[in-house]
Parts: C-alpha cells; sequence; structure tokens
C-alpha cells in the first residue's frame, strides 16, 4: 500500500483529536488438529498451539501501535468452534476446556479469546449440546472466553429447539454470575447467519473455511465519522452520505495497513478488514450522537432507521473502495451498555427495545449489551432471540442477541459491566407471554431467499 503525506498527516489528526484507533487486531487459529480422546492431552495441544501462534501477538500489536501513532485498543484471540473438537467429552470435560483456553489467553496477553462455539443451524450433535450445557458454568468461571451458538441461517432456516434452550442457557448465566450483574451473559451472543472472520468479539470463532492461523482487524471511527459531519452542518443528505463515505476509506486504509504490519512481523497471513463502526463510552464516540448530527434530535424518534440505513451504506461503500479485502461484519454496532448516545436515549425514553429491533434491520449486528429485568423469563429470551434471527435470515444478512438478565434489578436501575463493556439502563421486556410459539418447538423453515441456486 501506498499512503500519500495528505493522507499521514489527515489520520494524525483523526488519532489525535477524533479517537480513531484500531479496535482490535484478532488472530484467528485452527484448532482441528489438536481434538483428542484423552482430555489431558487435548488441554496440552490446545494451550501449546494457541501459545506459540499468538505468544508474541500483544507485543507486536503494541509495538506497531507506538511505531506508526494508532491505537490498537484490544488484542484477541479467536479458535475453531470447539465443539467440533469436543467429541465425546463431557460436560464437566468441556468446562475444563474452556478454562485450558483462558489460561492460554492470559498466556498470551490477549484480552479476549472467542470460539467456546456451537453452530446448531440445522440440528445439534452430542457436542453441540455437550458445549451449550456447559457454558453458564465455563463463563462464569473464566474471565476472558467467549462463546456464540448459531441457531439459524438463511439457507438453513431457525433451528427453534436450539432457540428455546438458548433462552435457558442465558438464564443460567445471569443467574451462576447474579453477584457481577449477570457479567456471563456479556460473553455470550446468539447468531443467524454469523460470519467466519468476525474480528469482535463476543462473537468471535475461526471458521471451517479458514486457513491454520490468519489476522482479522476490526476498525472503528464513529468519532472520526462526527466530527467530519460536524464540519458540514448545512450539507444535505447526499452529500452527508458522501462525506461518511469518504471518511470510512479513509479510516479503512489506514487500519488494513497496521493490520498487514502486524501480520506480517507475526508470520500469518492477513485476513480482513472489518468496517464496523462500533462506539466506545468515550466523549464523542458514539454512533447514536452521529445519528443525531444527521438530524434527529434523539435517537430512537422517528428518521432514525433511515438515518442509520444512510450511514451503513455509506460507510460500506467507502471501506469497499479502500480495500479489497472487507469481511467481517462490516456495518455499524448499536451495543447500548458501549455507546453513551444509546443510554442516553433509552434514558429519555425515546429509544426502547422495539426500537432497537428494528434499527437491527438495517445495520450490524443485532441487540447488543442490553440489559433487561432480572424476572425476564426463558421463553421471552428466547423469543426475542427469534426476532432477530427472522430479521437475519429474511434479510439474507448476520443478526444477534447479546442480552443480559441482571439478577434483582428492576426497569430503570442502572448497572455497571466495566471496563468496554460499560453500563446500561435495564429495559423492560413485553409482559405478555411468548411461551406457547417457543414451546411447539422444531424448525422454521428456510425462506424462499434461499432458493439461489
Amino acid at each position: 500500500m501506498n499512503i500519500s503525506l495528505n493522507e499521514m498527516m489527515e489520520t494524525i489528526r483523526m488519532v489525535q483529536i477524533e479517537n480513531l484507533d484500531i479496535r482490535t487486531v484478532t488472530m484467528g487459529i485452527n484448532l482441528k488438529d489438536c481434538a483428542d480422546p484423552d482430555i489431558e492431552k487435548m488441554k496440552e495441544k490446545i494451550y501449546k498451539k494457541i501459545v506459540n501462534y499468538a505468544g508474541n501477538l500483544k507485543e507486536v500489536a503494541e509495538e506497531t501501535e507506538r511505531e506508526f501513532g494508532i491505537p490498537i485498543i484490544n488484542k484477541r484471540i479467536s479458535v475453531t468452534p470447539v465443539a467440533e473438537i469436543l467429541g465425546n467429552a463431557t460436560r464437566v470435560q468441556a468446562v475444563e476446556i474452556a478454562k485450558t483456553l483462558d489460561e492460554a489467553a492470559k498466556a498470551t496477553g490477549v484480552d479476549f479469546l472467542g470460539g467456546f462455539s456451537a453452530l446448531v443451524h440445522k440440528g445439534m450433535t452430542k457436542s453441540d449440546e455437550t458445549l451449550i450445557d456447559a457454558i453458564p458454568e465455563s463463563l462464569t468461571v473464566t474471565e476472558r472466553v467467549c462463546s456464540s451458538v448459531s441457531i439459524g441461517n438463511t439457507k438453513a432456516g431457525i433451528n427453534m429447539d436450539a432457540v428455546r434452550k438458548m433462552g435457558t442457557i442465558i438464564k443460567e448465566a445471569a443467574e451462576m454470575t447474579k453477584d457481577r450483574n449477570g457479567i456471563a451473559c456479556a460473553k455470550l451472543v446468539v447468531f443467524c447467519n454469523p460470519v467466519e472472520d468476525n474480528p469482535f468479539m463476543a462473537g468471535a470463532f475461526h471458521g471451517s473455511g479458514e486457513g491454520d492461523a490468519v489476522l482479522n482487524v476490526g476498525v472503528s471511527g464513529p468519532g472520526v465519522v462526527l466530527h467530519a459531519l460536524r464540519r458540514h452542518p448545512e450539507a444535505d443528505l447526499g452529500e452527508v452520505a458522501e462525506i461518511i463515505k469518504k471518511t470510512a476509506f479513509k479510516i479503512t486504509r489506514a487500519g488494513e495497513l497496521i493490520g498487514r504490519v502486524v501480520a506480517e512481523r507475526l508470520g500469518v497471513p492477513f485476513g480482513i478488514m472489518d468496517l464496523s463502526l462500533a462506539p466506545t463510552n468515550a466523549v464523542n464516540d458514539s454512533v447514536a450522537e452521529i445519528l443525531e448530527e444527521i438530524g434527529v434530535e434523539r435517537v430512537g424518534t422517528h428518521g432514525t432507521i433511515a438515518a442509520l440505513a444512510l450511514m451503513n451504506d455509506a460507510v460500506k461503500k467507502g471501506g469497499a473502495m479502500a480495500s479489497s479485502y472487507v469481511g467481517g461484519l462490516s456495518g455499524a454496532f448499536i451495543p447500548v451498555s458501549e455507546d453513551n448516545g444509546m443510554i442516553r436515549g433509552v434514558l429519555e425514553q425515546s429509544l426502547s427495545l422495539e426500537k432497537l429491533e428494528a434499527m437491527t434491520c438495517v445495520c450490524s449486528v443485532g441487540l447488543d449489551m442490553i440489559a433487561v429485568t432480572g424476572d425476564v423469563s426463558p421463553e421471552a429470551l428466547s423469543a426475542i432471540i427469534a426476532d432477530e434471527a427472522a430479521i437475519g435470515m429474511v434479510n439474507k444478512k448476520t443478526t444477534a442477541v447479546r442480552i443480559i438478565p441482571v439478577p434483582g434489578k428492576k426497569e430503570g436501575e442502572m448497572v455497571e459491566f466495566g471496563g468496554l463493556l460499560g453500563r446500561a439502563p435495564v429495559m423492560g421486556v413485553n409482559e405478555y407471554s411468548s411461551e406457547k410459539l417457543i414451546r411447539r418447538g422444531g424448525r422454521i423453515p428456510a425462506p424462499i431467499q434461499a432458493l439461489t441456486n
């Protein structure tokens, strides 16, 4: 890549003033060759392989960060969905593997490790069931391990038996960490149409179509986009789209440069650039504030979805022009707990759970980091997952649910999760029951959109 002097100067401004950062460099590692009927041998193989590939990830990322002056906020690892290598392991042994993953993550110094996962969109194997049953305890006894479960996709439909099970699993995970506001659920994502090269947590896993190891990069820049729009307060919406597109181009160029350098120094292939605008609790680093700058008084009011669709499309267009290796999720995240503007919208009652669900039709990824009342039923959680999966299935896009029932908390209370996970106002759930729907089970068939061959 050839970077001009002007691009370098613009990048310096974006870093120093506008909160530009590389949100994550994530190394994907294949663990299929670590499978072994002897659980102790499998744990040893897993630990050695992760440390062998990612032992220098943190050091190299920090060295590159200092050299180029662009912050790399998170260093992460994703691994092969663990259910695929469990074999006949028991639930207790699956928890032991989760502990091994956590030890490897700590040894490498990464922030999170994703891939304690199962793909059950069409059915569940014995090892899938074992892993899913182990999720609550595994996420309780580990610090850095993240988990995801795929319960549907456009080609297969939605596995409603798995959806029903996940409502119970989320509730159990919340209860097991009730002394920490249900924090285990912040490390668990339920997917429809998951991608194999997602660098963001908690949903990252190393897909079956990937090589032995790869480096994927998640770049972020809500603050950069917001500052760019503030310089053009009178622009019409076509001009707004052009401003966002050009800004996304610059962000992506900077991110790919850093990603390729890190990958080369680690001796692994560069994978993809994920363009997703991922907010933080930092001032002016908010997707909601971008939407408000575009023109809605408060996020969630009428026009929010139109503004979000415009922004998301412009980000994709700018990123696609900047890089031939765009992948992952590449859109805009709308996590409530990690975005000050979203939090304000909930507190001021302009933003509801239903509006957030509608917004996911036009952006990545879904209902993300949403705290709900602790008395929510497992069936209600399953129904929320089913709704979000249906949006993804019909629209042929990735959708997901990362929802946190907070034991003992009621609607309107504020809960702290700490660090990047932020804080969130507790939201209420519709009081009418979906139990009959969820108890029917079976499979929602794939939509007509699946017939593309």
